[in-house]
C-alpha cells in the first residue's frame, strides 16, 4: 500500500540537468565517428528507447532540499547493450528515488560498437566508473554524501552495475586524484550476471565482448566469478519465470556474495517475466517497498 501511495502522489523534483559525462574533455576510448544516436518511442504512456549511443550523458534528478537524505543512486537502464530503456528503467525510477529523498543520476552510457570505440568491451564500464567518479567529485554541489553513492541497473544495465561493483580496482578511466570508484551499494534488477554459455544472456555477451570471445574474456565479465570481500552490499530482484535472463544469474551472484561475506538481500518472485521495471503487474508485493526497507536498514535513508 505504501508503494501504491508513492506512485500515485506527485513527486516534487527540481528541473533535471543533463550534462556530458566527460564535460569538455575528450571521450576516452572513442573513435572519430559521426553521431548516429536514435530515439524511439512507443506505448501509452510513451516509453523512450535510445540506440547507437556514442556520447554519454548524466542527468541529475534532485529531490526537494528539505527531503534530501544525502544518498545518491546512479541508474543504468537495460537493453542487451544494444539500446537503453530510458523511461521505465531510467526516468521513472529516478522520480521514485526522489520520493525517498535520494538524488538520482540517470546514466546514458555508450553502447558497445567497433565503429565508435577502440575497445568496445570497456566502453560501458568506463562510463559507469566516470559517473561514480563525477558524483563523488561534485558531491557537495548536489548535497550528496560521498560515502553514500550507489549504483542500480536493470538487465544488461544490471550487468554493468555488477561489473562496476566487482571491477572497481581496475580503473579503465583516468583517475589522477585517486577518487574511489567503488559504489557504496548496488541494486540489481533481473540482471545479466554471467557470460557462461549455459546460463548467460547471449545477446548481451555478443554485443559487449563479441561473438567469439576468449575463455579469459568470458570469465572476466562473468561477474559471479569476480566477487570479493570488498564487493559492496547488494540488493537483488529477479522473477523465476524470466525467459530472457535466467534467474540462476541472480542466484549464482547471491551465492558468491554470501561466500565472501558481503551483506546481501535477494527477492525472487514466482512470476513477473523480464523487463517489468518499477512495477511488477503480476505481484501485489512490490520490489521498491523491499528496496526502501533495505536502504533504510543499511543507513542510506
Amino acid at each position: 500500500m505504501r508503494l501504491l501511495l508513492l506512485l500515485l502522489l506527485p513527486v516534487m523534483v527540481t528541473a533535471q540537468q543533463e550534462m556530458p559525462l566527460y564535460g569538455t574533455e575528450p571521450i576516452p576510448n572513442s573513435r572519430n565517428a559521426a553521431k548516429a544516436e536514435k530515439i524511439d518511442s512507443s506505448g501509452s504512456p510513451v516509453h523512450y528507447s535510445y540506440s547507437k549511443v556514442s556520447r554519454p550523458t548524466l542527468t541529475v534528478w534532485e529531490p526537494p532540499a528539505g527531503k534530501r537524505t544525502g544518498t545518491a543512486v546512479i541508474v543504468c537502464p537495460g537493453g542487451s547493450y544494444v539500446h537503453l530503456a530510458m523511461t521505465h528503467e531510467g526516468t521513472d525510477v529516478a522520480a521514485w528515488l526522489n520520493g525517498l529523498g535520494i538524488t538520482a543520476f540517470v546514466l546514458k552510457y555508450r553502447l558497445p560498437s567497433d565503429e565508435t570505440m577502440t575497445d568496445k568491451t570497456i566502453g560501458p564500464l568506463q562510463d559507469a566508473q566516470r559517473a561514480i567518479q563525477l558524483v563523488r567529485q561534485r558531491a557537495a554541489e548536489w548535497g550528496v554524501d560521498p560515502g553514500k553513492i550507489g549504483i542500480l541497473g536493470f538487465s544488461a544495465g544490471g550487468h554493468l552495475a555488477s561489473t562496476a561493483e566487482t571491477h572497481f580496482m581496475k580503473a579503465v578511466i583516468a583517475n589522477p586524484s585517486g577518487v574511489s570508484l567503488r559504489p557504496d551499494f548496488a541494486v540489481l534488477l533481473y540482471p545479466v550476471i554471467s557470460f557462461d554459455d549455459s546460463i548467460g544472456h547471449r545477446g548481451s555477451r555478443d554485443n559487449l565482448i563479441g561473438k567469439n570471445p576468449s575463455p579469459a574474456m568470458i570469465q572476466e565479465y562473468s561477474n559471479e566469478l569476480q566477487v570479493t570481500d570488498q564487493t559492496p552490499p547488494t540488493f537483488v530482484i529477479h522473477a523465476e519465470d524470466d525467459k530472457t535472463v535466467k534467474v540462476i544469474n541472480s542466484i549464482y551472484f547471491y551465492e558468491a556474495l554470501l561466500q565472501h561475506h558481503v551483506p546481501a538481500e535477494m527477492h525472487l518472485y514466482a512470476k513477473g517475466g523480464h523487463g517489468f521495471g518499477l512495477w511488477n503487474p503480476l505481484k501485489k508485493d512490490q520490489w521498491p517497498d523491499r528496496l526502501a526497507n533495505w536502504l533504510a536498514n543499511g543507513g542510506w535513508l
